[in-house]
């Protein structure tokens, strides 16, 4: 690889540009262990390590760009959220946040329960070996097809999404001879998102049957009244990538209060609430996650609160972490091929990959980090941005960060805390194979989902 150097574009942090960006930090090849998995190190030769393996090692084995996941990391994760919540408590992992039979297999083994919220999803799970009463199925508009799919499976419990769709899952438990266990999804109107949240008028969106209007109530009112329909509980969900656990006793308080009603006007308590998922991670040394046990503590004292303050049983709480799980677990590996410095602003690292595979910094004006990996280097920060190879002003991967000067075409960047959301949302723009994803442990990879190929691609195309 080559390692010469290049014109620089602006150092100094006092002649930089406004932007989206700290102060350069002391040195440039430390690694901060918040936003990097458990194995990951630099060797003495100052390269960065996963499960014992170079970053070098893994692009000439598997190429760039690659998504390099830390099985040891993710069992660890798995298995912390399933002790912090005990055997009262139900752990769903969200599938939507990565899935493959590989993950299916893992949150298996570490006793977890599995979200899926598709047919492919469901398809996944099931051929992975997830036993299905061990399956919750969401969405919006769940086809005919799914639902019957999923019941005919035996899937632990369907979530209700809508006055339609409590018909329609009746009616096809009904016809499969079948008492199918749901929970109601109601929108609480309380929104959360990183560090605010806001207790008003947030029933405006696709999800849930609205508390307000006692329009939850009577969806509960028709789940009691069907026969093939066994409603366990009510769901909700309140945002993501949240850091703060305001908007869950908000939300705990109005799901107790509308239980309560049930108990009151039916006879009835209902055994069990989904608090959802959503809880943030670390994509910056700027962001302050909570640890499980934390959140387990957290959402335990606010539910039992509330229930005695109702006089009701507490429930069965179920919780749905699927970024907090995966996404700290990977990294996503890119080869440096041009470099632009613009005097005064900014150079601009284009990379290989970009907006295919990690969509989320164009979508949600998301933040990653981003460090040289396949050396270390003494060379002064250099304010940056990394950028895809995609035809777009937009592929922007990481907006801005400080990288070493020396910075050349050949050298290898990682962008941590990739595990969640990038591969499931990746696409094909411009015609761009996905990358794999590599599980390490322990001295060994392996390819958990291929790299696709030109050939997948003409493969399709049937014109």
């Amino acid at each position: 690889m080559s390692r010469s150097a290049h014109p620089a574009g602006p150092r100094h942090a006092d002649v930089l540009p406004e932007g989206h960006y700290s102060a350069p930090p002391a040195d440039l090849n430390t690694l901060d262990k918040k936003v990097w998995s458990e194995t990951v190190t630099r060797d003495e030769y100052g390269e960065l390590t996963v499960g014992g393996i170079t970053a070098t090692r893994l692009a000439e084995e598997f190429g760039t760009p690659v998504y390099v996941l830390d099985e040891t990391d993710f069992r660890a994760r798995a298995r912390a959220w399933r002790t912090a919540f005990g055997q009262d408590a139900d752990v769903f992992y969200a599938g939507k946040a990565f899935l493959s039979r590989a993950v299916v297999r893992w949150l298996h083994e570490e006793g977890l329960n599995l979200d899926v919220c598709s047919g492919g999803e469901l398809a996944t799970a099931l051929s992975a070996g997830m036993p299905a009463e061990r399956i919750a199925l969401h969405g919006n508009n769940k086809s005919v097809a799914e639902i019957r799919r999923a019941i005919e499976a035996g899937v632990g419990r369907i979530v209700l999404d809508s006055f339609q769709e409590i018909v329609r899952v009746a009616h096809i438990a009904r016809d499969l001879g079948r008492r199918q266990k749901v929970q109601i999804r109601i929108t609480v109107g309380v929104e959360a998102h990183t560090h605010e949240f806001i207790a008003t008028a947030h029933e405006d969106q696709k999800f849930g049957i609205p508390l307000a209007g006692g329009q939850a109530a009577e969806a509960v009112r028709r789940a009691l009244q069907l026969d093939s329909l066994e409603l366990i509980g009510v769901h909700s969900h309140i945002g993501s990538q949240i850091f703060d656990m305001s908007g869950f006793e908000v939300a705990a308080r109005r799901v107790v209060g509308l239980l309560k009603a049930v108990r009151d006007e039916h006879g009835v308590e209902l055994p069990e609430i989904d608090l959802g998922g959503g809880l943030g991670i670390a994509y910056t040394s700027d962001d302050d996650p909570r640890e499980p046990h934390e959140i387990a503590k957290a959402l335990n004292e606010i539910v039992t609160r509330e229930c005695e303050a109702a006089a009701l049983r507490t429930p069965r709480i179920s919780v749905e972490p699927g970024r907090a799980i995966v996404g700290p677990t990977a990294f996503t590996l890119y080869e440096v091929g041009t470099l632009k410095p613009l005097d005064g602003l900014r150079t601009y690292v284009s990379v290989d990959g970009g907006m295919s595979d990690n969509i989320r910094t164009a979508l949600y004006d998301a933040e990653y980090s981003v460090s040289l990996v396949s050396r270390t280097s003494g060379a002064e920060p250099m304010l940056s941005r990394v950028v895809g190879k995609h035809c777009e002003s937009g592929d922007i991967v990481v907006k801005d960060a400080f990288l070493p000067a020396d910075l050349a075409p050949g050298d290898l960047l990682a962008v941590p805390a990739t595990g969640a959301y990038c591969r499931s949302m990746a696409s094909n723009y411009n015609h761009v194979p996905r990358p794999p994803v590599v599980a390490v442990k322990d001295g060994q990879a392996k390819v958990i989902v291929r790299r696709e190929t030109e050939e997948d691609l003409l493969r399709l195309d049937v014109g």
